[in-house]
């Protein structure tokens, strides 16, 4: 017989051994030169494991009371007033763009061969959902160092069947939100904001300070362990907007018309006498179907990893800034050999990464360079794509009506060659980002 009186007692013993087990076998090792230092990587303690077991012991596996928690915590931090938690940040960006295909929207519902302003310079699935629904992206090139939209093209990207801009804050550097939201506004077009990289960044409009994924209609965010913060797999879509909002969970949940949150029913009081499409009056709401929806939806145990890691979220965001800066003072003797990124005007970013390019006029090449990094295990990566457009996805639409491009996208080319970026993830330490920053140094011959 167990010595376990109660559950809760059992319950509190579990999650002590769970703690143990973490601080003997899991706490960071202090870092030794060589060490492979990852582009990102989690940041935990044994709040986020007691809080998986928590989850796992109440064995409701699907979204329950955590994800309450999380979406209630992360609406009220965010400021917004709906956060719905999805399985992943390419979901959110799924659920993001199918709602804006509802007919509730009238007009303004995106239709097929509707057109939705993006770039080729960034992550597949904040493009795929438009090609998928069969809309058309238009592409816009970059700007270089900020490696954001060139809004100098938004008007030339305008045409009658424009409906949308879907585009991506890039590694925690906001777009030009001021110059895109303000176009947005003067010809009615949905702005999605892809904040999968920028989670916690501020932008500043005439004079208000909020958090970017909150200017748009439309923010979404990721929680794959390389972000900001993590459940394992997950992701967000938030919105101020109450039709949207409801939208949004009907994608999420089958495309259900049905608002019941998961274990309940009749929530609405009138389950069995509504009159719906062609289907029999009195049929059961909780399966009458709005839209082609999906489910979408995260586990609570992801969630309660979630709910601990958003109180942890505010000293990650100032350790990325850290990190970024001191990153930065390292490499500026370089600055012949390399550009440098900057903060976009009016921004304070959460920075995801630490974006490089190497200048042409050097004679370095950006494979050798990565090459030599990479082989004193410090991990890179590319800006994602590159340039989306020249991938094999591509190779079936390439030339066809299915996309089009407003310039030749030169500086989308050049990042595609050009460019690399270095993790400035919250448990990396000074010893490590001045290992890093004098390794980079040695890959150029300084």
């Amino acid at each position: 017989m167990s010595s376990w009186k109660t559950e809760a007692e059992a319950r509190e013993q579990i999650k002590a051994l769970v703690a143990e087990y973490y601080h003997d076998f899991k706490e960071s090792k202090p870092f030794t030169p060589g060490d492979r230092i990852a582009y990102a990587s989690r940041v935990f303690d044994e709040k986020e494991m007691c809080a998986l077991t928590d989850a796992a012991l109440d064995f409701w596996l699907t979204t329950g009371r955590y994800a309450e928690e999380f979406e209630r915590e992360f609406a009220k931090w965010i400021g917004v007033k709906y956060a719905h938690l999805v399985n992943s940040g390419s979901s959110a960006n799924l659920v993001a763009f199918s709602a804006l295909t509802a007919p509730e929207l009238g007009e303004r519902q995106i239709k097929k061969g509707d057109e939705v302003i993006t770039v080729a310079c960034g992550f597949p699935t904040t493009v795929s959902p438009v090609l998928q629904y069969g809309a058309v992206p238009v592409f816009v090139d970059v700007t270089v160092p900020q490696y954001n939209i060139d809004v100098s093209q938004l008007e030339a990207a305008l045409s009658p069947r424009t409906k949308a801009v879907m585009i991506a804050h890039t590694l925690g550097n906001p777009f030009d939100l001021a110059a895109v939201k303000a176009f947005c506004d003067k010809h009615k077009l949905w702005l999605v904001e892809d904040n999968c990289d920028a989670l916690g960044s501020r932008y500043t409009i005439g004079g208000e300070t909020r958090f970017t994924g909150t200017w748009g209609d439309i923010g979404t965010s990721s929680f794959y362990p390389p972000h900001h913060m993590t459940m394992g797999e997950g992701g967000c879509v938030y919105t101020n907007d109450p039709l949207l909002h409801k939208l949004i969970l009907s994608y999420r949940d089958w495309g259900r018309d049905c608002v019941c949150p998961s274990g309940h029913d009749n929530f609405c009081g009138h389950r069995f006498d509504g009159q719906y499409g062609e289907l029999p009056q009195g049929y059961d709401h909780k399966y009458v179907y709005s839209h082609f929806g999906y489910n979408l939806k995260v586990t609570d145990m992801q969630a309660a990893i979630g709910c601990e890691q958003l109180k942890k979220f505010p000293t990650f965001i100032e350790r990325r800034r850290h990190n970024w800066d001191r990153l930065r003072a390292a490499l500026e003797p370089a600055a012949d050999k390399l550009i440098l990124p900057e903060p976009a005007a009016n921004s304070r970013p959460s920075w995801f990464g630490f974006l490089i390019s190497v200048r042409p006029e050097s004679g370095l090449d950006r494979n050798a360079v990565t090459r030599f990094i990479e082989e004193r295990n410090i991990q890179t990566r590319l800006l994602f794509s590159g340039n989306l457009i020249r991938h094999p996805c591509f190779d079936q639409i390439r030339g066809t009506d299915a996309y089009r491009t407003v310039s030749d996208l030169a500086v989308t080319d050049f990042v595609m060659n050009n460019t690399f970026w270095v993790g400035v993830y919250p448990g990396m330490t000074d010893e490590m980002i001045d290992h890093m920053a004098a390794t980079i140094l040695e890959a150029i011959g300084r």
